[in-house]
């Protein structure tokens, strides 16, 4: 199937792409870009220093591979990639990495609504959802299957964990443990993401094993340190273990429970 670019279109030359791309008009692909087939650019998107895979779509107003917003950044060869089978919508960005780790990465399957922005450096997995307006700031990991409601901000150097629900207008500014919900100014944990784990298909032991690492995690009065430790030698799922590996790491400290009264109610199986 023939590249199919649209003469309204700028292309630079020494860009590489596949059969199947097609470049809407008005769109602006620079030097060093690849992109993989099947992939759509749409109108006004601006595209460079880029490494894409096969059968995205990137709406109109998509800038990729822009330089970092890091005044370090002193114009180092760096690289924003990009994976397969992406959403990108209107308006929404995602900046190449700076010389600290020379890429951004975001991963295939991903989301990411109107206006959203991915920061230099940062690691966002497979599965990911971003609402319209939710931001991470530079050097922020996004684990797996996370959803980042809208109006989101993500500190710089925060982690999110797997299958992690992140609710409206939330400002994180710590690690958010794996399969947990979160919410608020600053944000807080209101419990695990039970909903997201029956529907995902986890067997009932295993999110019985998340409960008690969550549990003994943020509601046994244990310092994170001495919850660790009293859980490594314990049988965990590999979910549970996932969780508590992911605790024991991370250079910005854990967000903590908002209220235990919602963890009381809202922790039954």
């Amino acid at each position: 199937m023939a590249v199919k670019i649209h003469q309204l279109a700028v292309v630079d030359p020494s860009a590489k792409l596949d059969e199947g791309v097609e470049v809407a008009p008005f769109a602006v692909i620079k030097a060093d870009v690849e992109i993989g087939s099947g992939t759509y650019v749409g109108p006004h998107s601006v595209i460079e220093c880029a490494r894409i895979g096969k059968n995205n779509y990137f709406h109109a107003s998509v800038y990729l591979g822009a330089p970092p917003q890091d005044f370090s950044y002193k114009g180092e060869k760096t690289l924003a990639i990009i994976g397969d089978g992406n959403i990108i919508r209107e308006g929404a960005s995602v900046h190449r990495g700076s010389a600290a780790t020379g890429e951004t990465r975001v991963g295939s399957r991903c989301m990411l609504m109107a206006n959203t922005h991915v920061g230099h450096d940062c690691r966002v997995g497979n599965d990911v959802i971003m609402v319209n307006y939710a931001g991470l700031a530079g050097h922020v990991l996004v684990e797996d299957k996370a959803i980042l409601s809208g109006h989101t901000a993500i500190h710089q150097f925060t982690r999110v964990g797997c299958m992690c629900m992140i609710g409206a207008g939330s400002m994180v500014t710590k690690d958010i443990a794996p399969y947990c919900i979160a919410q608020g100014d600053r944000a807080g944990l209101v419990g695990l993401n039970l909903v997201g784990l029956r529907r995902a298909g986890l067997p009932r032991e295993s999110i019985h094993s998340m409960k008690h690492v969550y549990k003994t995690l943020f509601m046994s009065g244990l310092r994170v340190q001495e919850a660790v430790a009293k859980l490594q030698g314990e049988q965990l799922s590999p979910e549970a273990r996932h969780m508590l590996d992911f605790c024991s790491q991370g250079k910005r400290g854990l967000t903590r429970p908002r209220m235990l009264k919602v963890h009381e109610e809202g922790g039954g199986e």
